[in-house]
């Protein structure tokens, strides 16, 4: 269980990786805005983040 949990943490890595080296200064951009969002936009964001993420675990597990 372990080295699953570790490939997973190597997977979000390397996605999470991908566009600030592809394209720094739209990553540079997005990250500005979402630094604007109140709390409950965030909080949002996280939830709907989370739900997906386990709808998709449940689904392709």
């Amino acid at each position: 269980m372990l080295q699953d949990f570790l490939a997973a943490l190597a997977l979000m890595l390397v996605l999470e990786g991908i566009l600030p080296l592809v394209a720094p200064g739209f990553w540079r951009d997005t990250f500005t805005r979402i630094t604007r969002f109140t709390d409950g936009q965030l909080r949002f964001v996280g939830l709907t983040s989370l739900l997906l993420g386990c709808v998709l675990f449940i689904l392709f597990k």
